[in-house]
């Protein structure tokens, strides 16, 4: 299971989580590690856009992480990729930014929980592309796979 910040305006207008360009960079991604995008979950810490697209606040979190902690008990994903500093203070109370707390596992009701970057921030600095896919890497070993071959 990934789960990001909040619909952006592609994902607003069509209601589907990751669609715009980071979902594309997303599902590339996800693709390198052997999966599809029907594979796995995607959500959301807060599930409408807040005003402005400016980061949810505290609040705004609050209200939308019951809805959240509901699909992951429906879901009951194996673990959890938590995609930015939103995603990690909202789902696992994270307090360092997510440059110091990325490639770090934390727990939330028993899953373990992955820390890496929002594909978004990687589209502004593709240099972090590395450090992403070796969280991704440590995501897979924990998972007991190893990633694809390359064609």
């Amino acid at each position: 299971m990934f789960v990001g910040e909040g619909p952006g305006a592609d994902e607003d207008e069509q209601g589907l989580a990751f669609v715009g360009r980071a979902g594309q960079l997303l599902t590339k991604m996800i693709a390198a590690m052997g999966y599809t995008r029907e594979q796995v979950f995607i959500g959301n810490i807060v599930k409408c856009r807040p005003p402005g697209n400016r980061v949810p606040t505290p609040e705004e979190m609050e209200g939308c992480i019951p809805y959240l902690k509901r699909q992951i008990a429906v879901i009951r994903p194996k673990l959890i990729v938590c995609l930015g500093a939103t995603a990690a203070r909202g789902l696992v109370n994270e307090t360092l930014p997510i440059g110091k707390a990325r490639g770090q596992w934390r727990e939330f009701e028993g899953i373990p929980v992955m820390l890496t970057f929002h594909p978004a921030y990687l589209l502004r600095d593709p240099r972090r592309k590395v450090e992403t896919w070796a969280d991704l890497k440590t995501v897979l070993a924990r998972l007991g796979k190893a990633p694809p071959a390359k064609a």
